[in-house]
Parts: structure tokens; C-alpha cells; sequence
């Protein structure tokens, strides 16, 4: 498959299949230079991993990378990827019941290089020279983590560049290697636009996403009456960095909320605001020149096509809710 699909250009490109496979080997032994590349020669390496390059080989087939071979690479996993799971089932316990979810979380990574010559490197949002791995990965409640897309940009772009057609094609990929039926992306505020939702619509799958505290949605949560609010407990406490102490208690409600209407009437969506407060027990934290909504109680928003059934308890579906969108799920 690499022969046929990667096409660096002259010397460098050639035996690409052994090269490709000696720099995979390297990773996961642990190096992380190509220095470390090294190892592989060592010992009886060649008798399983026959046709080991040298290092300052492999530095030259890098080198001579761009960003399309770089995708060519991404072509070759994921046909890998669909290859395994024919022999092997990637994702388990979506059959077990038909509510049952498969997760896919996408997010973004500065990941630091060195060097000035490098194609696409630049300080990114926390300040960090190098470039940003744009992530997907699919899971279940029973099976672990699994990437299945996974793009390598600039590192000065923001997270939800290329976003929407990111998660159209990990979707696709994640149906590939077995998910089930129902497919919810969890995704943080940085990704909080309509393309992304409307990406994720279009190719029939569930969004849990992080809501922006912008105005609007302030007023949404300003207008969720005070018996709308559910208290909760969390049987195991969270460090607030914020606040500096542990958070074991805090209050859930909902609303129905359309969200940006700023754009063409085709562009809105309306789903579930699901909103979880915190009482601020330091004043110090309450920003200057908020109302008392905001200076009394810290929020955290999430828009969602979630569901749940309409027969539990009260109190449960908000903490089941918080649990499926803010927790990884666990694999067995």
C-alpha cells in the first residue's frame, strides 16, 4: 500500500514501503529523534523488521516531505486501519443495546519542532513553535480509543480550521472500522461554529459541544427559571485550576436554544442547552462590572442533540448527561 500510494520524489522516495515501516517501528519502541532511529539496527531487529534504514536515511526521506505526501501517509494508515478491523473488532458494545453510543472526540495539539526550515511551523495558541495535530478518536463504553483521523497543519492556524471537512471524513472513517449506529462527536468552544455543526449533521451523527458564553447564550441561561436547577453531587471531586479547590457539588438545568442566529436562517440550529453551575466561593474570581447571574455562579454550557429517555428520574438524566459529555468513556 505505501508503494502504490506514497510518491516522494526522486532518491529519497525510493523503498519507501521499508522506510515507512522502519520510522513506524522506531515510534513505537520510543524514540522520538531520528537519532534514535538507531536502536533498530541493534540486536536481532533485522530478523522481524527485515530491511532497517539508517537514521540519516530516514532524515532524508522526511525531509523531503510535504504536506501532500503527509496525507498520502494519512491515506495508508487509514486503509490500514479498515484492513484490521475486517480482521479484528476494533469497536464492541454498540450491539448490546440500541441507545448504545459510539464516541468520537476531536481536538487539536501543539506539538513543539525545532529547527527554521520546517514547512508550516509557528507559534500556536499556547505559544509553542511547531505544528498543530488536528485529532479524532473513536471509542465505546467497552472498547479503547482507536484514531481514526488525524491532520497535520500550520501551527500559527486556529483549531477549527478545516474542522468540518476533518469530521465529515473521520465520521466516514470511524463507520468503517465497525462503529455503531449512533455516532456523538464531543467537541470543545474552540470548535463552536456552524460548520462544524452542520458538518456533523449532514453525515447523520449526535454533537455534545462546548456552548461559547457569549451573549447570547448568557441570555438563554439568564432565562432558565431557578426551579429549573438540579443539584448534583460527584462521587469523585474535580480540581478547579480557577477557583483553586475541589469541586464536589453543583446544580444542572436545560433549555431549548438556536443557536447562530447571527447567520443565514439555513445555518441556525436549535438543540439543547445543557448548563451546569458553580457557586463562586471566591469574590476575587467574579469578573468587574457583571450582573449578580454571572458574579454568583461560574457556568459551563453544552449544546447537544443528546437524549435521553423520558421515563428517569429527574435528577438523573442531568448527570448522566455531564457524565457522557465531559467524561471519557472508560474502556473494560
Amino acid at each position: 500500500m505505501v508503494t502504490r500510494i506514497v510518491t516522494v520524489p526522486g532518491g529519497a522516495g525510493a523503498n519507501a514501503a521499508a522506510k515507512v515501516a522502519s520510522i513506524v517501528a522506531g515510534m513505537l519502541t520510543g524514540a522520538d529523534s531520528i537519532l534514535d532511529m538507531d536502536a533498530l539496527r541493534e540486536g536481532a531487529v533485522g530478523k522481524v523488521l527485515p530491511g532497517v534504514k539508517a537514521p540519516s536515511t530516514l532524515g532524508t526521506f522526511l525531509r523531503a516531505f510535504t504536506f501532500g505526501h503527509v496525507r498520502q501517509l494519512g491515506a495508508v494508515a487509514a486503509g490500514f486501519l479498515v484492513a484490521l478491523a475486517r480482521l479484528a473488532p476494533l469497536l464492541s458494545g454498540h450491539d448490546d443495546h440500541r441507545d448504545a453510543v459510539t464516541w468520537l472526540d476531536v481536538d487539536d495539539s501543539m506539538r513543539e519542532t525545532y529547527g527554521y526550515a520546517k514547512q508550516g511551523v509557528g507559534y500556536g495558541y499556547n505559544k509553542v513553535k511547531g505544528l498543530n495535530a488536528l485529532l479524532g478518536i473513536v471509542s465505546t463504553a467497552v472498547s479503547a480509543p482507536i484514531i481514526v483521523g488525524h491532520r497535520l497543519r500550520q501551527g500559527t492556524v486556529s483549531s477549527a480550521r478545516g474542522a468540518a471537512k476533518f469530521l465529515a471524513d473521520a465520521i466516514a472513517a470511524a463507520r468503517r472500522v465497525g462503529a455503531g449506529k449512533v455516532i456523538r462527536c464531543r467537541l470543545d468552544s474552540a470548535f463552536y461554529n456552524h460548520s462544524v455543526v452542520a458538518a456533523i449533521r449532514k453525515a447523520g451523527a449526535q454533537f455534545s459541544i462546548t456552548a461559547r458564553m457569549d451573549t447570547a447564550v448568557q441570555k438563554a441561561v439568564a432565562g432558565i427559571s431557578e426551579d429549573a436547577w438540579v443539584s448534583i453531587k460527584y462521587p469523585k471531586a474535580i480540581y478547579d485550576q480557577d477557583e483553586q479547590r475541589w469541586i464536589s457539588d453543583a446544580q444542572v438545568a436545560e433549555t431549548t436554544y438556536t443557536a447562530f442566529t447571527s447567520r443565514a436562517r439555513r445555518h441556525r440550529v436549535t438543540a439543547r442547552l445543557i448548563v451546569r453551575r458553580v457557586k463562586r466561593l471566591n469574590p476575587k474570581t467574579a469578573p468587574q462590572g457583571q450582573d449578580e447571574l454571572f458574579s454568583v455562579y461560574r457556568y459551563h454550557a453544552v449544546f447537544t442533540t443528546l437524549h435521553l429517555p423520558a421515563n428517569s428520574r429527574r435528577e438523573r438524566p442531568f448527570m448522566t448527561m455531564f457524565d457522557n459529555i465531559l467524561a471519557p468513556p472508560q474502556a473494560a
